[in-house]
């Protein structure tokens, strides 16, 4: 990519105020270059095309083109972005606009005054009542900033001179929103629709990112969504309109299953540390287990009772669980590991780990038991 040419005056809108520049082509003749981007120096008012490939010759007489479909969708998100705000300032004049994203379909408000997603809502269906009762209309004006007073600007700017203002006026002549902006808009603000908020995410103090659609972009994502809510509602027998209901149905299905399947291993693991014989070393008794599921691990481990330390392997993965305070769990897991390979760690009650070698493991950690122990019977003993 690159910057070499300018053309004043230009055809081509340049990056700025949120939204890409233009594409397009450049002709001479049967020659054609490719634009895919370009951008303003506002230093020396120059506007910078990026040119694909090959630069044409020093002097070249060029016509220009625009991408209209990439223009036509830039329009939809410019207006779209306009109007939405808008509908956020008339629900609470507290939703300002601190910043707009419309670098991509997805694009962005960030608002002020915390709008929840009730309030998104509203102003989704505020915006969708306008435009249905007629049409938006666009206007442009160049006003002196001295006379900037006489409009209801949604939101103040610091430009000086000539400032061109966007104005949209609804079915009634009346005015729906006044911005300064030198972006490129739709001539009906109602060719933006649908406009769709898809999510908000509040990502610092007081400022709420709201992520939308406009136009094209959001009639494709929308058809898209219908079409997938469809194929998913065949899959269930049942409609799109019916598929929350299912969905709800499916997840207490779900939360039942999973409360049944807790309880189910919580049974079986108790029923696996019972079977397990005790192997006595001292004044500690000893449980080791090889587990068919890793999932049994944290049953098997819980609630250790006083004078008991068990070992438990289930595939790769370990634990430790001790409730004889001499022997921390943590440590016995890390020194078996240490001779078996992994790692992991814990607190003295419970630890966990990974290892390739498990048998390896639990002969360790019986190993490190039964020395521990046995020496701390020996100095019992002689007290």
């Amino acid at each position: 990519m690159k910057w070499p040419w300018t053309l004043q005056p230009f055809i081509f809108y340049p990056q700025g105020g949120g939204q890409n520049g233009d594409q397009g082509w450049l002709r001479a003749g049967a020659e054609e270059w490719t634009v895919t981007g370009t951008r303003l120096d506002k230093a020396s008012g120059v506007v910078w095309h990026a040119v694909a490939g090959e630069l044409p010759p020093v002097d070249t007489q060029l016509s220009g083109e625009v991408d209209a479909h990439s223009r036509l969708r830039q329009m939809a998100r410019h207006t779209g972005e306009h109007l939405l705000a808008q509908a956020f300032a008339r629900i609470n004049p507290a939703f300002e606009v601190a910043a707009v994203g419309m670098r991509g379909p997805d694009c962005t408000l960030d608002l002020r005054g915390s709008p929840s997603e009730a309030d998104a809502q509203v102003a989704e269906a505020l915006l969708r009542e306008v435009m249905v009762a007629g049409p938006l209309t666009l206007e442009t004006q160049l006003v002196p900033h001295t006379e900037l007073g006489r409009y209801p600007l949604r939101r103040a700017t610091p430009l000086t001179g000539d400032v061109q203002l966007v104005i949209f006026r609804d079915t009634a002549g009346e005015l729906f929103d006044v911005s300064a902006c030198a972006g490129t808009h739709l001539p009906l603000g109602n060719l933006a629709a649908p406009v769709t908020v898809l999510g908000l995410e509040h990502i610092r103090a007081g400022l709420t990112r709201v992520t939308f659609r406009a136009g094209p972009e959001a009639a494709e994502y929308l058809g898209e969504v219908y079409r997938s809510a469809r194929a998913l509602a065949q899959g269930f027998n049942t409609g799109v309109a019916e598929l929350p209901e299912r969905v709800e149905a499916l997840r207490s299905e779900r939360d039942r299953l999973a409360a049944e399947q807790s309880r189910l291993r919580a049974a079986l693991a108790a029923a696996l540390v019972t079977a397990a014989p005790v192997e006595a070393y001292g004044p500690v008794q000893l449980r080791v287990l090889s587990l068919p599921d890793a999932g049994l691990l944290p049953a098997a481990l819980s609630e250790v009772p006083a004078g008991e330390v068990r070992a438990a392997v289930a595939g790769e993965r370990c634990s430790v669980g001790s409730g004889v305070p001499e022997l921390d769990a943590g440590a016995l897991l890390r020194a078996a590991l240490t001779v078996s390979g992994g790692k992991g760690g814990g607190r003295a009650e419970l630890a966990q780990g990974q290892t390739q070698q498990p048998e390896q493991f639990l002969a360790e950690v019986r190993r490190a038991v039964a020395e521990k122990a046995s020496w701390s019977y020996v100095c019992h003993s002689r007290r």
